[in-house]
């Protein structure tokens, strides 16, 4: 499969050589946390978001997944960690200092049955209970985790992992054929050590959650450009019905490039804050996915069965996409949405 730039606007020759020595490198890798090496080999790729250049943040996540969505997967957290990090820092909030060669997640996910709670004594927090969905939770060195902090309301934490913190990985049966190198399992915490980051509440109503989730957005896109690269790749003839998937493909995979490229301007220009950054990224995330779907529908039935069946990579690219991009809650993100839309002060004025 072609390692190359995936692109978000027109620009130099210099950035698409950095992209392309990129998607090189990304398809060297081996090993998941491996990918995080990506960040000290092209530092200058991934700046953080809302710092005024958040496109071309968003252009090297799509160059990783276009190549593997498992690297991706992995680089996002751990980058997602030190922008909240540094977005804490920048407001006046007091955080814990990242070791060198550290490793970093973000569990923030909720899920039946599972609670953290954090208990104070004196200066001392320390975090008992189940959190759901940790994603590497194994190999990680550290993570921002979010634990309530009273009957209704939750506060991120930073956390050393590991059992000798107090920090313990359930054995459990990741059964998803997609990212089978990243599972997500459950994780409990009896009494692990932690230190708050910005106040109770501060994480979900940070403007950078909002980037955070249009990030995300970029990963499905360069993923679908993986996918969409397979219909120009087979080595036969296109016919008539072929050439309108390539026609329909390009057509969405631009709408959604357009979409992310607006985005990371308004990002940028400061004006994805509150409500409007909440409506931003459920916007771009639903065009995003929306784009997604569709292309993995067309490449299948443009090139039938036998690149599911018989061609690994692409099988894997696939299935990695399809559960990847069901971070994006389909109706319900869309349903979310709409009630978000018509609870504007001004109900008179349609949103459109």
């Amino acid at each position: 499969m072609l390692s190359a730039a995936v692109r978000l606007r027109d620009g130099s020759d210099e950035r698409r050589l950095l992209l392309d020595g990129l998607a090189r490198d990304a398809g060297e890798l081996t090993d998941p946390l491996g990918a995080i090496a990506l960040l000290d080999r092209h530092p200058e790729a991934f700046p953080h978001p809302g710092s005024g250049d958040t496109l071309s943040l968003w252009e090297s996540l799509a160059t990783v997944a276009a190549v593997s969505l498992t690297a991706a997967r992995s680089i996002e957290p751990h980058l997602d960690a030190l922008a909240i990090l540094d977005e804490a820092r920048s407001r006046g909030h007091e955080v814990p200092s990242v070791p060198d060669g550290s490793t970093w997640g973000v569990f923030a996910a909720e899920g039946p049955g599972a609670r953290l709670t954090a208990e104070r004594s004196g200066t001392a927090v320390r975090l008992t209970g189940e959190k759901p969905w940790c994603s590497l939770a194994d190999r990680l060195s550290h993570a921002l985790v979010t634990a309530w902090d009273s009957d209704s309301t939750r506060r991120l934490y930073a956390v050393a992992l590991g059992e000798a913190n107090h920090v313990s990985v359930r054995a459990t049966t990741w059964a998803a054929r997609g990212l089978t190198d990243v599972p997500s399992g459950p994780v409990d915490f009896q009494g692990a050590p932690a230190e708050p980051v910005g106040p109770s509440g501060w994480y979900l109503d940070r403007p950078g959650f909002a980037w955070g989730g249009m990030g995300v957005a970029a990963i499905w896109f360069g993923g679908a450009v993986g996918v969409a690269r397979r219909l120009v790749s087979g080595g036969r003839e296109p016919d008539q019905v072929a050439l309108m998937h390539v026609g329909a493909v390009d057509t969405s995979l631009w709408a959604a490039r357009a979409v992310l490229a607006d985005a990371a301007s308004v990002v940028d220009g400061g004006r994805a804050d509150g409500t409007d950054g909440a409506v931003l990224a459920l916007r771009v995330r639903r065009v995003v996915a929306a784009a997604a779907e569709d292309v993995l529908a067309r490449v299948a039935h443009a090139t039938g069965p036998a690149p599911l069946a018989l061609e690994e990579e692409h099988a894997r690219r696939v299935a990695d996409l399809q559960l990847y991009v069901r971070q994006e809650h389909a109706e319900r993100d869309a349903a979310n949405l709409g009630r978000t839309l018509l609870r504007h002060d001004d109900v008179t004025r349609p949103p459109w």
